[in-house]
């Protein structure tokens, strides 16, 4: 027969040890995703219950339910970004999601944060802090490092018009990312599935709203801002 615990610090040790979070992973990189697994894998509390490299597979694979947490790449093919996170709650509303980029913190984090997410982390974290966010975003908390918060902190008392980027919608603000990172137009409705015109008319809006006149100012601006990979 196993001992009774019966110390409070104890007990609620022993029942975290028995809670496990079945998580999907969606990373359209495959060395990414394989070693993502191999981090989680490797956690005794932390069961990989499926992976999704399109934004429509995490959709899906989504509304099927049974997850505690959705580790989702910023960038996926199709859908994605704020706008794949928007949708993912309007789908599951109650799911936390957890955001895993290569774009700096400050520059995506509270844009994401503000759309739903539970928790934000760069790809350049160590694996610690990958399943120390997991399990904050499962228990019900807001994850976000101590670097993000010292930056937010840092930038609450400076004007608006240093983050004029922040005013654009979802799909407007992945143009000019796409864009500072020296992809044509062309390129850039062909990753994002949309038609050359549909992406001239966010080009055009992105301009008009950020005040800039042409694509080198937009590249400029990306770049400055840490916007482009």
């Amino acid at each position: 027969m196993l001992p009774l615990i019966t110390n409070p610090v104890a007990l609620q040790y022993h029942q975290q040890m028995r809670q496990s979070y079945r998580v999907l992973v969606a990373d359209d990189h495959p060395i990414v995703l394989e070693g993502i697994k191999q981090v989680l894998g490797e956690t005794p509390d932390i069961i990989i219950g499926g992976d999704a490299r399109t934004g429509e597979e995490v959709l899906s694979k989504v509304r099927q339910g049974g997850w505690d947490v959705l580790v989702l790449d910023f960038r996926m093919p199709g859908l994605h970004g704020l706008d794949l996170l928007r949708q993912i709650k309007r789908d599951n509303p109650t799911l936390p999601v957890l955001i895993l980029s290569m774009h700096a913190e400050d520059q995506f984090a509270v844009r994401m944060l503000k759309g739903g997410a539970s928790g934000y982390i760069t790809k350049e974290s160590a694996p610690g802090e990958l399943v120390k966010a997991i399990r904050k975003v499962c228990a019900g908390g807001t994850y976000i490092s101590a670097q993000l918060a010292e930056m937010l902190a840092e930038n609450l008392g400076q004007p608006p018009e240093q983050f004029s980027h922040h005013a654009l919608s979802g799909r407007e603000h992945e143009v000019l990312c796409r864009i500072g990172e020296g992809q044509s137009v062309t390129d850039i409705a062909e990753a994002l599935a949309l038609s050359v015109k549909t992406v001239s008319t966010y080009r055009a809006r992105v301009l008009d709203k950020m005040r800039l006149k042409s694509t080198a100012d937009l590249i400029r601006y990306a770049l400055q801002h840490r916007l482009a990979e």
